[in-house]
């Protein structure tokens, strides 16, 4: 009931700090840490921006993945521990293919990758997790995006990519209601091309790219206040088809200035998928 009430007061927009960059034409890379440190960044210009965002929970049914990039959507899992890398992939990778199939309307769903994250440093050391992304991106490019179906399926590559797909993110706690550091999204619809700079993602044996994002005032943000477990987003970060609809989806955490005195830090998991139509 408490949880409820808070929801039901939480304000309608808040202001809040994203980190944006200026491209300065500098090289624009990240050099990824092992699981429990903290990835390193170089290029561009920290470009810090005070935003208005809004809140989606009264629109929460209006959202929609090929016009917003995003959904936002209730669905329960039978994963009981998160940090059970085993369970992980025998239970939540079936339900999350499951999801996205009925979400996007794909024909068939590969799950490839997942990442823990936490706020908590001494938690982030101890299971080795990542740290939360407090930089508005979007994961993949039109470089990085067919270069991991080569990877993931390389003897079907040169067939799926002559058809439609996509890269599409399921992100949710996984266990308390997010106090700190939630996930903002912005609608798809007011990011532009031009707003998008190629940044390097460099990891052990290989080499990858995603966008950093400029500023642009006409970027409308969202958050949903307090997710919980039972919650989750899901969003576009790549699709193939240019006929006008959602083909990215920047993304930020950032620092929530209705977090509550001695709030316990975000945990949460992000699931990657290819979804081919």
């Amino acid at each position: 009931m408490a949880l409820a009430a808070e929801l039901d007061t939480a304000p309608d927009t808040i202001e809040a700090t994203l980190n944006y960059i200026v491209d300065d034409g500098t090289p624009v890379f990240t050099i990824v840490a092992a699981p429990g440190g903290s990835d390193a960044r170089s290029g561009g210009k920290p470009d810090p921006r005070r935003v208005r965002i809004h809140n989606g929970r009264p629109h929460a049914g209006e959202f929609k993945l090929d016009r917003n990039g995003f959904r936002f959507v209730r669905h329960d899992t039978k994963v009981t521990d998160f940090y059970d890398e085993e369970e992980i992939k025998r239970i939540y990778y079936p339900e999350m293919e499951a999801l996205i199939k009925a979400e996007s309307g794909a024909r068939r769903v590969v799950v490839f990758d997942h990442t823990l994250r936490t706020a908590d440093k001494e938690m982030r050391e101890a299971k080795k997790i990542r740290e939360v992304v407090s930089r508005v991106h979007n994961d993949y490019t039109e470089w990085s995006a067919p270069k991991r179906v080569r990877d993931i399926l390389p003897d079907e590559a040169d067939d799926l990519l002559k058809r439609r797909f996509a890269i599409i993110q399921v992100w949710r706690p996984i266990r308390h209601p997010v106090e700190t550091n939630p996930l903002a999204m912005a609608d798809a619809q007011t990011l532009s091309p031009s707003d998008m700079i190629i940044s390097e993602r460099r990891a052990p044996g290989r080499i990858g790219q995603t966008y950093a994002i400029k500023f642009n005032p006409a970027h409308k943000w969202y958050w949903f206040p307090r997710m919980r477990r039972e919650e989750a987003y899901i969003f576009k970060v790549f699709d193939s088809e240019k006929d006008g609809r959602a083909r990215w989806t920047a993304h930020t955490a950032f620092e929530d200035p209705t977090t509550p005195p001695n709030a316990r830090p975000r945990e949460s998991i992000e699931i990657r998928t290819m979804a081919f139509f």
